[in-house]
């Protein structure tokens, strides 16, 4: 028989059910979270998306907390009782505008709502209501662990391996950045609108939006909290979400020409196929290969609402499977490879604490796998982009060496020819182009591989 979760009381109740689902499964917490905000009225959706994200992206400091101010160790405390109390100290700890007695109380609620036991109950309502009473003598959220470690809420494995590549400053200065919200980036569908006619808009809705730093049609937004489908112009298909660094990285596909042929290999969502239509010279056409079925059904809604439907050629399976099925021969192939998302963490919180030390090298079979099956679909001259928004060399300088030294016909083009002036200082030593994450740019890593006709 199915299992029979409780229906979640309030923004607090979704939360701790989101975390409660979500705990232990190496799945992306959205997948838990948003089936529970469809149950919530409109007021309490971002709020109980906020709370989920801010546990996660705070956790060691919240459990740190916790551990000073709870008789009974975390280690044996069951996952609710332990997600209730997360809830509550990030109210109570990091969030100013929600009033401590309604943190304490609205917490207690939910988990009454979720018919917990009494003494559960009375223990959890203990802890939360000295914590509110003592918080202004508590740690702060920069605070140092008993044996020197800053509290910087990655797991320490990911912390030590950043620590050896960049040293300890960069590594934990990526570290603090990835514990605040970022900014929301737009991509503007220049169909339809300039950038500035678009800031224009959002201006006058009282949007804080300035134009990106690097790529030339991006727009930030530095303060906001709300649906991205309230902004104005969603509906008419004016822009699309996607961060400066794979804006950039379409760029190295170079503009596709008409009447070539084109391929999105791991076409996700959408996003980087739209980019690459609306970077094109002129109309080209692109076909998308995605075999998740909610991401292809997101695909084709998305490229509808750009109006890039006539130019995309869906096709709903593995590119492998689009490899047996079809003749064809492309002149461009785009390659966002799943990846370990490390240097998209700051977006997706729930990223460090569900991966594991073994899974760079994990990913970088399939990775390999992946160039090995877009390689036999790529033309002489043809240009090959491979991508991820991990920070592991794994999965990105090692699968490039890998793949080169095993297609002796491919060549490292240097991108910068491709990029603005101001993105140059993004590509490294090596020609790759290998932003660190920033205030306003993900982490991301991307190369444009040729392929040598005289070979």
């Amino acid at each position: 028989m199915k299992k029979r979760h409780p229906q979640p009381a309030g923004a607090r109740g979704a939360a701790i059910e989101a975390l409660c689902r979500w705990q232990g499964s190496g799945r992306p917490v959205d997948g838990f979270l948003e089936p529970l905000l469809a149950t919530l009225p409109a007021r309490d959706r971002q709020l109980a998306k906020q709370i989920v994200y801010g546990v996660l992206r705070h956790r060691q400091y919240l459990d740190h907390v916790i551990a000073m101010m709870a008789s009974h160790p975390l280690r044996k405390m069951k996952p609710r009782t332990l997600a209730a109390l997360r809830v509550g100290a990030y109210q109570l700890l990091l969030l100013d505008r929600v009033p401590p007695s309604a943190a304490v109380n609205e917490t207690m609620r939910s988990l009454k709502a979720a018919r917990q036991p009494g003494w559960l109950l009375g223990f959890v309502n203990g802890v939360l209501r000295a914590m509110a009473r003592d918080r202004k003598s508590l740690p702060a959220p920069d605070a140092a662990l008993a044996d020197g470690r800053p509290l910087l809420n990655h797991p320490h494995w990911l912390l030590d391996r950043w620590q050896r590549r960049w040293g300890t400053r960069i590594a934990e200065a990526i570290c603090r950045l990835n514990n605040t919200a970022p900014p929301l980036v737009l991509r503007t569908n220049t169909r339809r609108t300039s950038r500035d006619e678009l800031l224009t808009r959002l201006h006058a809705a009282g949007c804080d939006a300035i134009p990106g730093a690097h790529a030339p049609e991006s727009i930030c937004l530095r303060s906001f909290a709300g649906p991205v489908t309230g902004l104005p112009g969603y509906g008419d298909g004016l822009f699309l979400v996607q961060d400066e660094a794979a804006q950039l990285a379409c760029l190295l596909a170079g503009p596709l020409r008409p009447g070539g042929r084109h391929l999105d290999g791991c076409a996700g969502l959408g996003g980087k196929t739209a980019s690459l239509l609306l970077d094109a010279a002129g109309r080209v056409s692109i076909t998308a290969v995605e075999p998740d079925p909610r991401r292809f059904r997101l695909l084709r809604e998305n490229l509808a609402r750009l109006g890039l439907s006539p130019q995309t050629r869906p096709f709903a399976g593995t590119l492998e499977q689009f490899a047996a099925s079809t003749g064809e021969i492309f002149d461009t192939i785009f390659i966002d490879a799943p990846c370990s998302g490390t240097g998209v963490i700051r977006r997706h919180p729930d990223i460090r604490w569900n991966r594991q030390p073994e899974d760079p090298d994990r990913y970088q079979n399939l990775q390999l796998n992946l160039l090995a099956t877009a390689a036999g679909l790529l033309a002489a001259r043809g240009v090959l982009v491979y991508a991820t928004c991990s920070l592991e060399q794994e999965e990105n300088h090692q699968v490039v060496q890998r793949f080169l030294a095993d297609n002796p016909d491919f060549s490292l083009d240097d991108p910068r020819r491709l990029l603005p002036e101001s993105a140059a200082c993004l590509v490294d030593d090596h020609g790759c182009f290998h932003p660190l994450p920033g205030e306003a740019m993900d982490g991301f890593f991307a190369v444009r591989l040729i392929r040598d006709p005289g070979l």
